[in-house]
């Protein structure tokens, strides 16, 4: 994805404000061999770039000054109650150099597998994304998950899925076995009607 960024020669609480009233926002790109620079940007535009799952899980292209370069979204401040954002962060990455990002899981097939169409069973979404580390060319904007052969009893592991070509998980200690994405438990059990409740309990003075 790419968006226009342009240079912010003040800084200050005074001139982020005056940014602000005039439809900007105020924010920052370092990392990499540039020292970090001050940028501003179109909060309009930002703000639907916001909206696309993409512009915060890959590279991407900045244009500051004529020249482009390569950035990740790495913070984001937004007003508590207003639809405003009030400051972004990018960091500049290298081609050559593995970054950490975390990546959304892309879940499919669920309806279609025997736990659910067989046997009615509810599938929980333990993981939404995943933390990975890979080379800038080889991020993925997602990763896909096919849950068409799920079973009843069963939970799909980090271990059970392939992903893509160059990307490893970033798991903190823990193995790719005890990293659970989904797990299948059995359907809720329907609660008798009141008639048949009253039915199956026993009389008053009737031996249990």
């Amino acid at each position: 994805m790419k968006f226009v960024a342009f240079e912010r020669a003040k800084q200050g609480t005074g001139a982020s404000r005056r940014l602000r009233n005039a439809g900007k926002v105020p924010g920052i790109v370092y990392g990499g061999e540039g020292e970090p620079q001050l940028i501003e940007l179109d909060h309009n535009a930002l703000w639907q770039a916001l909206k696309k799952e993409a512009f915060h899980s890959t590279v991407l292209d900045m244009e500051l000054a004529g020249k482009s370069s390569q950035v990740l979204l790495r913070d984001l401040q937004i007003h508590p109650f207003r639809q405003q954002v009030l400051h972004v962060d990018f960091q500049r990455v290298s081609a050559k150099q593995k970054i950490h990002m975390k990546i959304p899981l892309h879940y499919s097939g669920e309806e279609e597998s025997p736990a659910v169409k067989l046997d009615k069973a509810l599938v929980n979404h333990i993981l939404n994304e995943l933390e990975v580390s890979c080379l800038p060319a080889d991020l993925p904007e997602a990763i896909n998950v096919d849950l068409s052969k799920l079973e009843k009893g069963t939970t799909l592991t980090l271990k059970d899925i392939q992903l893509p070509k160059g990307v490893e998980a970033v798991l903190h200690g823990h193995s790719a076995e005890d990293t659970v994405l989904v797990s299948v438990v059995g359907p809720v059990a329907e609660e008798p009607a009141e008639g048949e409740a009253a039915a199956a309990a026993p009389a008053e003075g009737e031996k249990k």
